[in-house]
């Protein structure tokens, strides 16, 4: 009965495919107990907007229609298919600055809960695209240690803003990076001692730290977060979920094929999820979660 949390869909993202209802659909076949919608909150400047967006006329205002009518079609399919799965709402949040925080907390009370991620560092987009990303790296002065120890301040700045219930791909500043590079500079005592701070603040104020399986649809060794930062949450004690951060129906269980192992070799065991009980959001404990059933089903996909 495995779940996700972080999910996305052509209706109400420009780089997703294919609508909302389908995504549900194709959640409930695959075999999903609880599944998140989590569209992107809106940007509010014109600077903030991405290129396929500007291709596509959007402005600030219309990426805020388009996440309240997200909201309204994620009520109705929750009622719509409630015999069948458990919908949560939520948003997967932006941090481009501090200004966003009241944003934030404005949209945090109609949802069910947020997925903390950080997409861009001194403002520039690390994800899009590996030319803004090299962007964002020309301005840590083409180093790559200056770029990882940015990120992990920014996550830091956002985690005390905000305390996401799940925090979004972790590590995603190892997206466009060369993997080898990229796993000794995690390493480097500058970086790590700021990771560490942040798996320490997370697991202070109860976060979930979700296991994201679109990291290999990027071409990576590891889903997000790597290994060595999956160690030290263990060791610390922290909770670990699953998402497959999918962008459209196509994706709903995204590479969920390969998690059984990723998790064996990590040596996770259990997986905390978010439900709804008593008309409350809470985190439940899944023990044993390689024993579930759902993993023999996937090879029906």
């Amino acid at each position: 009965m495995p779940y996700s949390f972080h999910s996305h869909s052509g209706q109400f993202c420009k780089h997703g495919h294919g609508l909302l209802e389908d995504v549900v659909k194709e959640a409930i076949r695959k075999g999903f107990h609880v599944y998140g919608l989590s569209e992107h909150m809106p940007r509010y400047a014109d600077s903030e907007l991405y290129p396929e967006e500007i291709e596509a006329e959007c402005t600030p205002t219309t990426l805020t229609e388009t996440f309240r009518d997200f909201r309204l079609e994620a009520e109705r399919l929750k009622e719509a298919y409630k015999g069948s799965i458990s919908l949560l709402i939520g948003t997967e949040i932006e941090f481009i600055n501090q200004d966003y925080a009241n944003h934030i907390q404005q949209l945090r009370s109609e949802s069910d809960y947020v997925v903390g991620s950080l997409h861009h560092v001194n403002s520039v987009p690390i994800d899009f695209s590996p030319e803004l990303y090299q962007t964002a790296l020309a301005g840590a002065k083409n180093s790559l240690q200056t770029l990882f120890v940015q990120y992990f301040d920014e996550q830091w700045e956002m985690l005390q803003a905000i305390q996401p219930e799940v925090v979004g791909h972790f590590d995603l500043i190892r997206i466009f990076a060369d993997q080898s590079v990229a796993d000794q500079i995690l390493l480097e005592p500058q970086v790590w001692q700021r990771i560490v701070r942040n798996v320490d603040y997370i697991i202070g104020y109860g976060g979930l730290f979700e296991i994201n399986s679109r990291s290999w649809k990027k071409g990576l060794k590891d889903a997000y977060p790597q290994r060595n930062i999956i160690q030290i949450i263990k060791e610390k004690g922290g909770k670990f979920t699953l998402s497959d951060d999918c962008h459209g129906p196509n994706d709903v269980g995204l590479f969920y094929e390969k998690l059984p192992n990723y998790l064996l070799e990590t040596g996770i065991d259990t997986i905390h999820y978010l439900t709804r009980q008593e008309g409350k959001v809470i985190v439940k404990e899944h023990k044993d979660i390689l024993k579930d059933e759902f993993w023999t089903k996937i090879q029906n996909w």
